[in-house]
């Protein structure tokens, strides 16, 4: 059994649709972060770096204690091991796989997810974030979009690369961007969102007040999720730690 714990935001949606895909046995534990879940001292023994997406394995590879793993893109990896499935045999296919991962982890996820934040829920009035994030994250859409007139997916058969962008692409339309102006995307788009792993994967949703444009935040809710309590949770870890040596 693995144990996730989770909530439904793309790099959520990466592991529950990996978990679909590969039929391996898991349970979801949906965290609560507008409640500070992910902030309690529990959390951090599993994903040290406090964030959604986390696994624990209570059958891992190689035998042994449970083991966590944090990180969307290293989840991925290390289900596809486990699993034998998702990630090429082919070396160079291999490698495209990886590449591409590693594209959306460094580029496509972070440079989108500033986007959601400027525009979505900080202050009215970014401007120059607001502008700076959706420009670069079109600027992925084309590399995106040449790779995918190459080939019908990103390693030339689908993969984790794949089910990594997938919940990204779809996230546009949060930022007022749409697939008109990226037919190769949205064949592909269109492609995987057919399958019957990905639409399980994907069943669980935001609750209501963070599907909106704008969601409307407490105090105490905005701090849990980008101020004081997120970062007094880290430096409380990290003491923690100091105290046990």
């Amino acid at each position: 059994m693995i144990d996730v714990y989770f909530t439904p935001t793309p790099n959520g949606h990466k592991v529950s649709i990996m978990l679909e895909e590969t039929g391996l046995e898991h349970r979801l534990i949906k965290m609560d972060m507008l409640a500070g879940e992910h902030l309690t001292p529990e959390f951090r023994e599993v994903n040290p770096n406090g964030r959604l997406p986390a696994i624990v394995d209570h059958d891992p590879v190689g035998g042994g204690q449970p083991l966590p793993v944090f990180e969307s893109g290293a989840i991925l990896l290390y289900l596809a091991e486990k699993s034998g499935q998702l990630l090429p045999d082919d070396p160079r296919r291999r490698s495209q796989a990886q590449q591409w991962l590693m594209w959306q982890m460094a580029g496509f996820g972070p440079m989108q997810g500033q986007a959601h934040h400027f525009i979505r829920y900080a202050p009215e009035g970014q401007d120059y974030p607001v502008t700076r994030y959706r420009k670069e994250t079109i600027r992925l859409l084309h590399v995106l979009e040449r790779r995918l007139t190459e080939a019908d997916f990103l390693a030339e058969e689908y993969s984790i690369a794949d089910i990594a962008t997938w919940p990204w692409v779809r996230a546009i339309r949060a930022i007022d961007l749409d697939l008109a102006d990226f037919p190769a995307i949205q064949s592909w788009f269109d492609m995987i969102g057919a399958r019957p792993a990905v639409e399980r994967g994907t069943d669980v949703k935001n609750a209501a007040n963070l599907s909106s444009a704008r969601p409307v935040l407490t105090d105490e809710q905005w701090s849990n999720l980008f101020g004081d309590n997120l970062h007094k949770s880290a430096a409380r870890a990290s003491q923690a730690s100091h105290q046990k040596e």
